[in-house]
């Protein structure tokens, strides 16, 4: 065979293989999928082919392993066999008519129930935050629960790190959970890894990335929750991880970026079930289930006080069956009567989260929306700017955080009744690849203190306008749409 027949034979089989990939992509890839997704990706592999579809089996699969879902099966199970008939909670006032059915949404969903009987303070301020977490720490008896997608040594979190020290000084036991691949990409990684082998804490990495040790599902599905739980009666959550408001990051250092968040800091019987997401996340990286530190998910002693507050906990990601923060925000979206305000660092919709904000103008409700005025990831940032004419013309209303500052906080509020807060953001990544956490409260205590809060942000941002966005020169459009389709690649 000549050397020509040789290069005609594989300029054959490359043709065949190229169809046998655009044939096969456009049978499998549709499969279960959104349609704007699955579009994304038969762009990806028809525009380029072998690249395309090298990208599809590297993360292409937004599920974690079997084994992983399995468990998050068994604990939901048990959650439910163990809290059933407990969704009794304050009578003082009523429940929005249309609360019932979002309550059971997410009892269905994530399992988890509505408890009455508690309290809570925001913190907005990130050392304040640092400073109360390890104040708490110091307090602890039994045991202290610590998860956190980035958890990093640094001279900001140096008192947080001796106060876990002292705990287990003291016979505490300290667990801590923290996604492998943010920490590993965080600065002073190896610092941090020693520091927590040196004080003696029990730990894990979230979701690691090891396949040479057997572990390996799509490297960019992570575990995205924030919270603390102490001797089963405190527990904090939101946006905030352990580390320098800065990130410690070159490139964030020398644009003076400063991180902006919010936790809440929570007594009563959520408290357990804030527990149970970490005692859920702990078993699936240890395969140790914690039973002797599982306080039952009750509220047998209701809380009769005017202030007390009915929460309930929504875990949400892969693991999962169902998009459970996305259901829980288009519930409350379409049951807002009349006003909604969303803040989100990262907002990029599917078409169900636009149409249910674009909507809900069109039925009267007043939304606002608050975002950073500048962003630390570029495809996000011009992602999310690529919507903002969609929702100016709809009446949404944007306020644009003020730099130097990063506007990482996670809540939302609907009417004087309900409040969202937790680690999970408004955008695909959080919806479908993300394990996150999320609070529904209701309580009009809680949802003042929340617009305490918008407030607050409000005074240091100003508003973009349509008339200042039709001014956005070409090459700003253009980056902005071209992040938008690669948005879509899930």
């Amino acid at each position: 065979m000549t050397g020509g027949d040789v290069a005609l034979v594989v300029a054959l089989l490359l043709l065949l293989l190229d169809l046998a990939i655009r044939i096969g992509s456009i049978i499998v890839i549709p499969r279960n999928r959104r349609p704007s997704t699955a579009i994304a990706w038969l762009m990806a592999i028809f525009l380029i082919p072998y690249v395309g579809f090298l990208l599809f089996l590297l993360i292409g699969s937004y599920k974690l392993p079997k084994s992983r879902r399995d468990k998050q099966h068994a604990i939901n199970e048990f959650i439910v066999e163990t809290t059933e008939g407990i969704e009794r909670v304050s009578e003082n006032t009523p429940w929005p008519p249309w609360f019932k059915n979002v309550v059971e949404l997410n009892r269905t969903l994530g399992a988890m129930p509505l408890v009455g009987g508690n309290n809570a303070t925001l913190v907005g301020d990130y050392d304040e935050s640092i400073r109360q977490m390890t104040a708490d720490i110091d307090k602890a008896g039994r045991y202290v629960h610590a998860e956190f997608y980035i958890l990093s040594y640094d001279q900001t979190t140096k008192p947080f790190f001796e106060a876990l020290e002292a705990a287990v000084k003291r016979g505490v036991t300290v667990r801590v959970l923290l996604d492998h691949i943010a920490s590993v990409r965080a600065p002073g990684h190896k610092k941090t890894v020693k520091m927590l082998d040196r004080i003696g804490v029990k730990w894990h990495f979230m979701l690691p990335v090891q396949p040479l040790k057997g572990r390996w599902q799509r490297p960019d599905l992570r575990n995205h929750r924030k919270i603390l739980v102490v001797d089963g009666d405190v527990a904090y959550m939101g946006s905030q991880n352990v580390v320098d408001r800065s990130y410690n990051k070159k490139g964030n250092l020398r644009r003076g970026l400063m991180w902006q968040d919010l936790m809440t800091r929570l007594e009563g019987p959520i408290v357990a079930g804030i527990n149970a997401i970490f005692i859920t996340d702990w078993y699936s990286e240890s395969n140790e289930l914690l039973l002797r530190e599982t306080r039952a998910i009750t509220d047998e002693i209701i809380d009769d006080e005017p202030d007390a507050l009915d929460m309930q906990v929504v875990p949400s990601g892969p693991g999962f069956d169902g998009e459970n923060n996305l259901r829980l925000f288009l519930a409350l979206l379409y049951n807002a009567q009349e006003r909604i305000v969303i803040t989100s660092p990262y907002f990029v919709p599917d078409d169900a989260m636009l149409y249910a904000i674009t909507t809900a103008t069109q039925r009267g409700v007043t939304v606002d929306l608050f975002v950073s005025e500048i962003g630390d990831q570029a495809l996000v940032y011009h992602a999310q700017r690529s919507y903002y004419e969609a929702l100016l013309r709809a009446g949404v209303r944007i306020y644009m955080y003020q730099s130097p500052y990063i506007l990482h906080a996670k809540h939302f509020t609907i009417d004087d009744e309900v409040a969202v807060i937790g680690s999970s953001n408004m955008d695909m990544r959080s919806f479908s690849l993300n394990m996150e956490v999320s609070l529904m409260v209701r309580g009009r205590d809680f949802v003042t203190a929340m617009r305490g809060v918008e407030d607050g942000y409000r005074t240091v941002s100003r508003e973009l306008t349509l008339d200042e966005w039709h001014k956005q020169p070409l090459r700003s459009t253009i980056l902005d749409n071209l992040a938008r389709l690669t948005s879509g690649l899930q």
